[in-house]
This record gives structure tokens, C-alpha cells and sequence, in this order.
């Protein structure tokens, strides 16, 4: 049997001028329009559903039949009589919006007058709607006679329409459930539509990020870990890369952009390409690292942004390299008969962007007929050991790759089981993002690649 719609009795203005309506029965005895339904709209495991009708009928004429969901329990109806209403009532327990396209349009009817402007569009009231509701189920409820705006309903927005002469109660609970489920649906294709499109910026990135080496023609062995934080959808600004130029010397760079979004993961891309291109010029030491910071400072969203670096290029012969720090971690180096142990890190000089007229010293260093060299981020030394506030440090890690070398590890799987060790010292995924790369030389490669 029809229930009429329960109405609100306005408060006179000598009561108090024009106060929030008496709350409708269903609602919270606190006045707060909830129902005790925690979840918001598609929530599972709630009690039921809440629909809040949206008309505008002096008359009371309008009367909507009992109402069940699949489950067979009731569904409950809020009202509102104008948009102002509509923002005061719908609380998060509401899951579908029932919004008669008759209700008056224009700026004065979202503040509860009846003045419509004769040029307003007659689905206004629908878009407004949509814009205070936009994760809710919305329902279009027009006459027999007008389909054709119950269409336009649609496409604006709305998840269906009715006609306001023909509801009975299978249809109308049918429809609010459609309603509710298709939106839940909707939101899961459009959460799914975004994650691909991370995916995909992710891999555009990371291509930018981390290029493939171009060693041809060189003796070196090259290896690489990357490893992002667990604290973001995209990758951070850890950068680096590898080549040979012509004159048989191999230069080698990794750097880190301070943040974490994609504008850091973007100039971490370009600081990357310009390098190569700058290396493949000729330039090397405080030149090459004066016209990266002026690329820096050009490309920086904000004047806060700076760059750590560490470059290091390699002599023909491979016996001898130049080494510039710009506020990055020294790289490690292992030769046969010594332990493993930091380069020169001394006379460095601050990150690219934080003084204008900085210089970056290139040092000499001694490099030996066999060594590994490995360049790493601040990501791999600034993990937790154990539960308490100790990192593992940059003494922490040469003591670790030692072991890993004593244990006979190399290349690939000495950067995997270092990687993969500071991971379970913090105790789980690092913060940080982490990017490693070694390059190995061996005296029997060398003759090898002269041949």
C-alpha cells in the first residue's frame, strides 16, 4: 500500500527565522539526518539502503509505495523540497538520489525560492545535483509524457529515469539498486582506467629514468637494481646512466631529485638526458655540472628543488677514473686482496640548485687493473635497522657488500642480495626509492674486447 512521503514542517520566522526543517522520522535523534548506517554510498554490510527524494510538490500528492531491497529489507526515504535541503540531507549514509526534473532550475532555486528564470536550463537542478553528489546513485524522475528530457537525464549524468505516473514499488526498488550497483561499478572501471594510466606513466618514466647502457664496444660488465618506495604510486627521482664515447672512455652518473611526484620523477628524466647529452659534447667535471644546475634551475617547478649527483668517467685503459660528487654518497669500489671500501668523498662539492655559483673539484682516482664500482642512492643507506631509529649507513652497507663478496656474490646477484638484505633489516618495504648500478672490469674482458 502507498506510503505518503512524510513532509517537514517549516519553523516560522518569529520562531527563529528560517531554521533547518524538523529532520524526517527515519532520521538520527540528534538532528543529524543519519540513519546508523555507517557506510557511505556502496558500502557492503550495511543495514540498507537510504533514498533521498528530491521534489518540489506543495500538494503532497507525490506518494512513493513501500519500498525493499533484495535482501527484503526496507528502504528507507529521506526528503527535500530544494537544493539547499538536498546539501543539508545528504549525509554519506545516503546511497541513491531520486531528483524529480520538474523541481524548480536556476541560482534562486538552490536557495529554496520559487523564481525561475524563464532562459534556465530545465535540467539545472540535475547538474547541481550531480556536483554536491558525485560518488552517489542519482535517479531522473520525469512524466509519461516528457522521455526526452528523462534521456538527456542520462547523458547529463543520472544513472536512469522514471516516470513519476507510473511508479509502483517492484520498479522503483529495482531501479534504485540498479542505480546503486552501476555506480559502484562506474567507480571501479574509472579506478581501474587510472590505474593503468599510472602503469603506463610508470613505465614511460621509468624508460626515462633508467635507460639501457651504451657500453658497446667496452670491456666493463654493467648491472642495475631499481627499487621504488612503498610510500607512492609513481616513481621517485632517482636517475642514472651509463656510455662510452668515442674516445673509448666510459662515464657513469646517478643522481636523485629531492621529492617524490612526478614532476621530481620528470626532471630526474631531463637532468638524465642532458647529461648525455652534455657527456657526448666533450663536457666533463665542474663544466658539465655548472650547465646542469642551470637546466635544473630552468626546469624546477620550485626554487626549493635540488639535485644530488655523482659522476664518475673512466679512462681508456680503465685504470684510472675522475670523480665529482655534487651531495651524493661516494661510490663504493672492491678490488681483489682489499676490502671493499668508499672512494674519496672529501672535497665534494653541494647539491646541483642550492648555491648559484658553486663548483663541483674533479678528483683522480686510482682505479687498479680489477675492480667493481658501484654507485648507489641515498635510498639503499637510509633504511632502518631493526625497530629502532639506527640506519644502516654507508658504513653499515661497505661491511654488507664485503660479506656479500667474501660469500663470492657478483654483479647481478651481489646488487640483489644488497638490495634485498637492507629490505629485511628495515623490516620491510624501504620508503625510499632505491637505485644501485655496478660496473665490473676484468682483465681477461679487457683483452677480449681489444681483439
Amino acid at each position: 500500500m502507498p506510503v505518503p512521503i512524510p513532509r517537514q514542517r517549516a519553523i516560522p520566522a518569529a520562531e527563529g527565522g528560517q531554521a533547518p526543517a524538523v529532520p524526517t522520522p527515519d532520521a538520527a535523534p540528534d538532528g543529524s539526518g543519519r540513519t546508523g548506517d555507517p557506510g557511505g554510498p556502496g558500502t557492503t554490510g550495511s543495514p540498507g539502503l537510504t533514498l533521498l527524494l528530491v521534489e518540489d510538490d506543495p500538494g503532497g500528492s507525490l506518494s512513493l509505495p513501500e519500498l525493499e531491497d533484495s535482501a527484503g529489507r526496507p528502504i528507507r526515504i529521506r526528503t527535500a523540497r530544494n537544493l539547499t535541503e538536498v546539501e543539508r540531507l545528504l549525509t554519506d549514509d545516503v546511497h541513491c538520489i531520486l531528483l524529480d526534473l520538474a523541481l524548480p532550475g536556476g541560482p534562486d532555486a538552490a536557495h529554496g525560492t520559487d523564481r525561475t528564470p524563464a532562459d534556465a536550463d530545465e535540467l539545472t537542478p540535475l547538474r547541481h545535483v550531480l556536483r554536491l553528489a558525485p560518488r552517489h546513485a542519482v535517479l531522473a524522475l520525469t512524466t509519461s509524457g516528457d522521455a526526452e528530457r528523462g534521456a538527456r537525464a542520462v547523458r547529463v549524468g543520472a544513472q536512469d529515469y522514471l516516470f513519476r505516473d507510473e511508479l509502483d514499488g517492484r520498479l522503483l526498488s529495482r531501479a534504485i539498486q540498479y542505480a546503486v550497483e552501476r555506480k559502484r561499478a562506474d567507480a571501479a572501471q574509472r579506478q581501474l582506467t587510472e590505474s593503468r594510466l599510472r602503469a603506463q606513466e610508470n613505465a614511460r618514466l621509468e624508460r626515462g629514468l633508467l635507460p639501457t647502457p651504451l657500453l658497446d664496444g667496452s670491456p666493463l660488465r654493467f648491472a642495475s637494481r631499481y627499487r621504488p618506495g612503498r610510500s607512492r604510486a609513481l616513481l621517485g627521482g632517482d636517475f642514472y646512466d651509463t656510455v662510452r664515447t668515442p674516445d673509448g672512455s666510459v662515464h657513469v652518473m646517478i643522481g636523485d631529485v629531492c621529492g617524490h611526484g612526478p614532476d621530481e620523477a620528470a626532471l630526474g628524466v631531463e637532468l638524465r638526458i642532458a647529461w648525455r647529452a652534455l657527456t657526448f659534447a666533450g663536457l666533463v667535471g665542474d663544466e658539465l655540472l655548472s650547465t646542469l644546475q642551470k637546466v635544473l634551475e630552468h626546469e624546477r617547478p620550485n626554487e626549493e628543488i635540488f639535485a644530488t649527483l655523482c659522476t664518475v668517467d673512466i679512462a681508456p685503459d680503465g685504470r684510472r677514473a675522475g670523480l665529482c660528487l655534487a651531495g651524493h654518497p661516494s661510490p663504493l669500489i672492491a678490488r681483489p686482496g682489499r676490502p671493499a671500501e668508499l672512494l674519496p668523498y672529501d672535497d665534494g662539492g653541494p647539491a646541483l640548485g642550492l648555491l648559484p655559483r658553486a663548483r663541483w673539484p674533479r678528483r683522480q682516482v686510482h682505479l687498479g687493473g680489477t675492480w667493481s664500482l658501484m654507485l648507489y642512492t641515498d635510498g639503499l643507506i637510509e633504511g632502518r635497522i631493526g625497530r629502532g631509529n639506527q640506519r644502516l649507513g654507508q658504513d653499515g652497507m661497505v661491511e654488507m657488500v664485503r660479506r656479500k663478496i667474501a660469500a663470492g656474490l657478483r654483479g647481478d646477484e651481489l646488487l640483489e642480495a644488497a638490495v634485498t638484505e637492507v629490505r629485511e633489516l628495515n623490516g620491510g618495504e624501504l620508503t625510499d626509492d632505491v637505485a644501485v648500478l655496478l660496473l665490473d672490469r676484468e682483465p681477461g674482458r679487457e683483452r677480449d674486447g681489444e681483439r
